[in-house]
């Protein structure tokens, strides 16, 4: 009995480990990469195919679809085999879930010459990430919270009711933009850049690490500011706009 239980939870590792390694490939090592989806993780890689895949690992799985495929009021269906619907036009290709609600999590692998972009604007979304990315970056979002790791931009960052944490490589390339209307933008950058800031708030506040000397004079562990700030830091150089309407903005030395 109990080398039958053994045996049984073998077989549920198998099948779970197949699930999970199901992949759908696209050859492409250039142009835009467009995500309409509400989770994902984004990351960055030395290739020439964009590679999907789920992180659910099969958990959702509905075993009386066996045999069936998903398809939407827009004509699309789960091409994919993941919850999504994957369409390359030459230049673009689009990616767009199923369902409005539950939204899958997928894992993107993207090569370095493809631009990213992100868009969801449904409240039925959750944490999109970007990860060891030189690839330029665009994010349009509504409910989702951003997270941006070991990037470089440029990138072009916006999200209403969301937070964004971006942690920057040694090497930054602007324009640099984050926006959060109701959250806060905390930002990590290397202590050597170069850049002309602005740091806004219209009722949050604005922390800046004492080690980035913006000439103001520094109140304790983290540099207090209110409402707006603009100067530079090492010099001057890359353009870096960091904003809210409502959150607090921090500025991290990495």
């Amino acid at each position: 009995m109990k080398n039958k239980k053994i045996i049984t939870g073998i077989v549920l590792l198998l099948i779970a480990g197949c699930v999970q390694a199901q992949e759908f490939k696209v050859a492409k090592n250039s142009g835009r990469l467009e995500l309409y989806v509400g989770k994902v993780t984004v990351e960055g890689y030395d290739g020439n195919e964009i590679i999907f895949s789920s992180k659910d690992g099969g958990k959702d799985r509905d075993e009386r679809a066996e045999g069936l495929r998903s398809v939407n009021s827009l004509g699309l269906s789960d091409n994919t085999g993941l919850g999504i619907n994957v369409t390359d036009k030459g230049n673009v290709v689009e990616v767009r879930q199923l369902k409005k609600t539950n939204a899958p999590n997928i894992r993107v692998q993207v090569p370095k010459g493809v631009i990213v972009s992100f868009t969801h604007e449904s409240q039925y979304g959750g944490e999109a990430v970007f990860k060891n990315l030189t690839n330029e970056i665009e994010v349009s979002a509504q409910y989702n919270s951003i997270e941006l790791d070991n990037v470089t931009g440029p990138l072009t960052v916006k999200t209403i009711y969301g937070h964004v944490e971006a942690t920057f490589s040694s090497t930054i390339k602007d324009p640099i933009s984050i926006v959060s209307v109701y959250g806060y933008v905390d930002v990590t950058l290397p202590q050597a850049t170069k850049a002309d800031l602005k740091l806004s708030t219209s009722y949050g506040e604005i922390f800046v690490a004492p080690e980035f000397d913006i000439k103001i004079e520094a109140t304790g562990g983290m540099v207090h500011y209110s409402d707006k700030v603009v100067g530079k830091i090492n010099g001057g150089g890359i353009n870096i706009d960091l904003a809210c309407n409502y959150g607090k903005v921090y500025l991290r030395k990495k």
